[in-house]
Formats: structure tokens, sequence, C-alpha cells
């Protein structure tokens, strides 16, 4: 899926990462200072992740592998599969990844119909489960349901600034250009890498 096919972007969500999901809900609650909420099982992928508000337009979600859930017939989403990354979670919860919302996707390879719980989307997500450019180039979202930030209670953390450095800087600039998509501050450097900047109640806190 071609991003520059669906312009009129947003940020809609950024990926946390772990091993499991109670070593990346204790990692970032204690980076916070707030609560996450339960957020459910991905039955396709066999994943379950928790969500927090980043306010009305946005929220954060940690996801992990769900040890009760059947072995996927696909490679699961965010690259969970890949050696690679195992060995970067082995280290810690990571933010690998961001998702931005467009109106809608059309149908076709790479974008498919989710769903968990309620909530329906259709979500771009490469066949191999890998991360696009290394995770700072988003995966584009289409809600059919009420996204989860109307959903979530507000806990007065906001997205302060979205870090994505790159080895071609200038083509990622374009791609976001084409989605309309001015939130992130793009950066040359020599793998793919994401940082994010958080206001808390108790101040900023690096991702």
């Amino acid at each position: 899926m071609n991003a520059g096919t669906s312009p009129g972007a947003q940020l809609d969500h950024l990926v946390v990462a772990a091993r499991t999901l109670e070593e990346g809900r204790a990692w970032l609650e204690g980076r916070l200072g707030v609560t996450l909420s339960p957020g459910g099982e991905h039955e396709l992928f066999g994943t379950h992740n928790a969500l927090l508000s980043l306010g009305p337009d946005a929220y954060l979600e940690v996801i992990a592998v769900n040890p009760s859930a059947p072995a996927p017939r696909r490679p699961r989403w965010f690259a969970l599969d890949d050696p690679a990354m195992q060995a970067r979670l082995a280290a810690g919860p990571a933010l690998i990844h961001w998702v931005a919302r467009v109106p809608a996707l059309p149908e076709g390879p790479g974008v498919l119909a989710l769903a968990r719980g309620a909530l329906r989307w259709t979500l771009t997500v490469p066949a191999g489960g890998q991360l696009p450019q290394g995770g700072v180039q988003p995966s584009l979202i289409a809600w059919q349901t009420p996204a989860p930030p109307s959903l979530l209670p507000d806990l007065g953390v906001r997205l302060a600034g979205l870090h994505l450095g790159t080895p071609e800087p200038d083509a990622l600039r374009t791609q976001l250009d084409h989605l309309g998509l001015v939130e992130a501050e793009v950066y040359e450097a020599p793998q793919p890498e994401l940082r994010c900047t958080v206001e808390t109640p108790g101040g900023r806190v690096d991702l």
C-alpha cells in the first residue's frame, strides 16, 4: 500500500511493544505515573494490548504476544515474530511504530479488515508482518467504529513530540507531506529509530 495514495491523515496511535503485556504495562505505568486501560485480544495475530489516551484524537498502545492464544497462520504484525525485534524487546519495552488515521482505505493486498470486541477497522499490514521502513513510516488505519480515544479515560497525558530517525530523511518527509502529516520531526540517523516526548501530570517523559 502506497501511503501517498491516502491524503488527509492524522496521527492515530503510537505502538510500544514488549515481551509480555505485563512487562510492557509495568514499564509504561512506571515511566508515566498513570494506569493503562485494558485493551483486548487480536485473534488473527495472537496478540493482546493495553491502551492509554493521548487526548481526544490519539492514544498509545502497548502490545505483546498473547501466550494463551493459538499461533497465528500468518506472521504477526509489528515484526513481533522477527528475531531482531525479539532480541530488541529482550532488552526492555520500546516504542517501535506509529499509525496514522485516514478517512478510508481501499480494498486490496496489504489492507486487512480487523476487529477487537466491538471495534472495527481496516489497517495496512505487510504480508510478512514487517514494519514499514523499520517503523518510521506509519501504517494506515481507517475506523468503522468510534476509535479508542473516544472510549478511554483522559488521564491528562499528551504527545508533545514524535521524532523519526532514518537514513533517508528526505524520502520520509516526502511521504509524510503526501499524507498531510506534520506532527513528526524527521532527522537523519544510521538506522530507523523512533522517540517521543509526552506530557504527563508529573512532567515531561521521553520514550
